[in-house]
């Protein structure tokens, strides 16, 4: 099962699996395509009258531009260009990566939703390609593609995969054997790779995202001779060179072997692709409305992102996007809220729908983002769009409705209940939000005082002790079940802390609700974690949103803006991808608009 662990680093919670994000980051990108077939019975003819002769005329399709290269803003080096080493998980190595790494699954920046890249089809329960034996242990087939080679030629085949396995496994190499090191069997093909696990765990679909060449890497010193170069390329691109400082350039792969599934044409359009280090990020904006740089991911703060919109009009395109992080309202269900506020009505439903129907999440997107994204409805939206039910929208911005369930709230605890709302004192957002807090709360009548903390107090001895009333912070989603399925583990009733990571103690033993929702959610979560069957996990995945929206265990906010802007005058074929694949996840369809005859 994934573990959700605590960062203090950041001050923010973050959800993962680290490995997770690294394992489904580490592969190059392409737009998925889908075929649908219609089911519908043509009607039956009724005359035998030819029709009328017609003429069709073809619209030639638009041939894209080859040629020429593409400069992207980075604001941080790689300590290495091996993903498989310690630091080979900085984000900015899958960033670069996108152009020469492949593997089982890519994320798809449309859908947000994991995809194949390698083999012809993920593999599930549905399809056949996992199989839950009657020994407990659970087996897995890839299919790779046909087509699917290295840079020199060299069909990716199964002896590949078994090597990565290999080389993963390795006692003497730093790599990270999670979940990897459960695997007791394999079997090898041309072009099959079947493994089995010892047991059933939904972190199989994470698992081989970055393939490693077995001709080319066996043999070698897979530390000190992949740490500054890299290994033959299964991408649209190659490694050619690392300037230290400076950039790291990639050169066209001609054996690539995807084609653009809009026009047939074989990929990648561009020449190379350079990638620019510019760590102050006003450097980055200037080299960006210079035209230094081609496309440039800056950190999400609202000014970058006004500066980057008042030049689409010169000819940029930005896409402010909901990126992963997802900031949440939260109630602490355990004792310790008490010495926070002995006022404190938690544990009655009413009280949390109140506070629930206090908030207006419209007023804080438009004031902490400048309305750049839409309010958050679920936590799942994060993690997988397309399954999210939008359980919170139930909660409209109703001061009345706020006051009345107040109202019943006082009458049911038989006291004048309150809220303290605590969390990081450091971050502006956070700030701005508990004063926004402030005229909401007074409008609905609730008694209510902000004690925000310095982010070391708050995600230490505040949060690991339960000392809040009301709190806010962020989890960090990822595409996938796995992800999705991991975050429950933070709400599950059987795993308080120091243990679990159910800080909110709902339903733990000492919390203050214990009841037929809190018991069904632990059922839910033990049912999500034995089982890989992917019909049952959405049933549980919607019953479980259902559980917590229904129940105000948390509130759902926003998530952090994630933005990509591209001078769309040059370059064509940019889609932003707010999750760990990043702006780069179909670099191979990036073209030269200027050189389009």
């Amino acid at each position: 099962m994934n573990r959700l662990w605590p960062s203090r680093k950041v001050g923010m919670l973050v959800l993962l699996v680290a490995f997770a994000l690294v394992a489904a980051a580490c592969s190059s990108g392409g737009t998925a395509t889908t075929t649908t077939t219609s089911t519908t019975a043509a009607p039956a003819a009724t005359t035998t009258t030819a029709p009328p002769a017609t003429t069709t005329t073809t619209e030639p399709k638009f041939e894209k531009p080859y040629g020429g290269e593409a400069v992207v803003a980075q604001d941080q080096e790689p300590p290495t260009l091996n993903p498989f080493v310690p630091g080979g998980d900085n984000f900015v190595v899958s960033i670069i990566g996108q152009g020469y790494f492949a593997g089982v699954q890519e994320i798809d920046g449309f859908t947000l939703e994991l995809v194949p890249e390698l083999v012809t089809e993920l593999p599930t329960v549905s399809n056949g390609g996992v199989t839950v034996n009657d020994d407990g242990s659970m087996t897995v087939k890839y299919q790779i593609r046909d087509e699917a080679v290295w840079d020199d030629g060299t069909p990716i085949s199964g002896d590949d995969f078994q090597f990565t396995l290999d080389i993963i496994l390795d006692p003497d190499l730093p790599t990270d054997k999670t979940t990897y090191d459960t695997i007791v069997d394999t079997k090898v093909g041309p072009k099959t790779f079947e493994y089995t696990l010892s047991a059933p765990t939904v972190l199989y679909e994470l698992l081989f995202g970055t393939i490693i060449p077995k001709h080319a890497v066996e043999g070698t010193d897979f530390v000190a001779d992949w740490n500054e170069k890299m290994w033959p390329s299964a991408g649209p691109f190659k490694f050619d060179e690392w300037a230290k400082g400076e950039f790291v350039h990639l050169v066209k792969n001609d054996n690539y072997w995807k084609t653009d599934p809009e026009t047939g044409q074989k990929l990648p359009y561009l020449d190379g692709v350079t990638f620019k280090f510019i760590p102050e990020t006003e450097a980055g904006l200037n080299a960006f409305k210079a035209r230094e740089v081609d496309i440039i991911n800056p950190p999400p703060a609202t000014e970058s992102i006004e500066q980057l919109q008042a030049l689409e009009s010169e000819g940029a395109r930005v896409e402010v996007l909901a990126g992963p992080i997802w900031e949440h309202l939260n109630f602490q269900f355990g004792p310790g809220r008490l010495e926070r506020n002995e006022n404190s009505c938690n544990e009655n439903l009413n009280m949390r729908k109140a506070v629930a129907h206090t908030i207006d999440k419209q007023l804080i997107v438009d004031e902490i983002l400048a309305g750049q994204v839409e309010p958050l409805n679920s936590y799942v939206d994060a993690f997988s769009p397309t399954l999210s039910q939008e359980a919170w929208s139930q909660y409209d911005f109703n001061v009345d409705k706020a006051k009345e369930f107040y109202g019943m709230a006082v009458e049911e605890m038989g006291k004048d209940c309150s809220v303290v709302f605590s969390t990081t004192s450091n971050n502006d957002a956070r700030v701005k939000l508990s004063e926004l807090f402030v005229d909401m709360f007074g409008k609905a009548g609730i008694p209510y005082e902000n004690q925000l903390e310095d982010s070391q107090i708050f995600f230490g001895e505040t949060l690991d002790n339960g000392k809040w009333d009301l709190g806010e912070w962020a989890w960090v989603g990822s595409p996938g079940l796995s992800g999705l399925i991991g975050i429950h583990d933070v709400f599950d009733p059987e795993g308080p802390p120091p243990d679990g990571s159910n800080f909110y103690r709902w339903g733990t033993p000492d919390s203050s609700v214990q009841d037929d929702a809190t018991a069904r959610f632990a059922e839910i979560r033990d049912e999500m974690n034995a089982t890989v069957d992917d019909k049952e996990l959405v049933a549980l995945i919607n019953e479980a949103e259902n559980i917590l929206a229904d129940n105000v265990v948390i509130f759902p906010l926003y998530s952090r803006l994630d933005p990509g802007a591209v001078w769309e005058d040059t370059i064509g074929g940019f889609k932003h991808n707010p999750t760990s694949a990043g702006i780069t996840w179909n670099m191979e369809e990036w073209y030269r608009v200027d050189l389009a005859g």
